[in-house]
């Protein structure tokens, strides 16, 4: 595990109180063996902090895009604040790298699990906010999650829109699992998606879902490079 003081640098912002950012990185699983006091992991961090990423991401969607309906602006939020989505951007800030985990969530891959990392993430915009104020959170998730917008929403819509796409060519469209690999608690899934039987993109992922998810997203960059960024 790296050290607190590293992943400040990481993200670019330092806290008046390293206690509230000991305690964002505090899964419950770590809290519970090292028998520390009650509430001392990340969850109340967590409820705070997605709070903050709503309002914030909000506040960004209905400034930027004044085109779009109520409907619409709840549909790309959702695909900000998403679990799938979080955790992508926690594994580009190497989040997992600095988790305070229990010995068996570690060795069960709980430093790559999504639903971890995106929690994690979260509580660490709610310790932001408490050290430095909405500045300070706005700052931070303007520059790590509400970037590539474009992008996390087709990979959040990723299936949808794949067969939305093959819809109107009149093409098959199936998705196929070719490799499973690991113990029970550590899956590891590799899909392939096939357009009329022939591969359009692979994936891979902890479950079968998010193998297929990432398939989907990887056959609709190639079709958009194809089409010219018009599909």
């Amino acid at each position: 595990m790296q050290s607190i003081d590293e992943f400040e640098e990481v993200i670019g912002y330092h806290f008046e109180s390293a206690g509230l950012l000991r305690q964002a990185l505090t899964h419950s699983s770590y809290a519970n063996e090292k028998h520390m006091k009650k509430l001392a992991d990340n969850e109340r961090l967590e409820f705070l902090g997605d709070a903050v990423l709503e309002i914030i991401s909000s506040d960004f969607l209905f400034h930027n895009y004044p085109k779009l309906s109520e409907g619409e602006l709840t549909k790309l939020r959702a695909s900000i604040v998403c679990e799938p989505t979080l955790a992508q951007c926690s594994t580009e800030l190497r989040l997992g790298d600095y988790l305070l985990l229990g010995r068996g969530e570690d060795h069960t891959g709980g430093r790559k699990r999504d639903s971890i990392l995106s929690d994690t993430l979260e509580a660490v915009i709610g310790a932001i906010y408490l050290d430095g104020g909405f500045a300070s959170a706005k700052e931070f998730v303007h520059r790590f999650i509400l970037t590539d917008i474009e992008y996390k929403h087709l990979f959040y819509d990723s299936k949808t829109i794949l067969q939305e796409v093959i819809q109107k060519e009149h093409e098959s469209l199936t998705y196929v699992l070719i490799e499973e690999s690991g113990p029970d608690h550590d899956k590891h899934f590799t899909v392939e998606v096939q357009i009329d039987g022939v591969c359009a993109g692979t994936g891979s992922g902890r479950t079968k879902k998010s193998a297929e998810q990432e398939a989907a997203y990887r056959a609709l960059l190639a079709i958009r490079k194809e089409n010219g960024a018009d599909a």
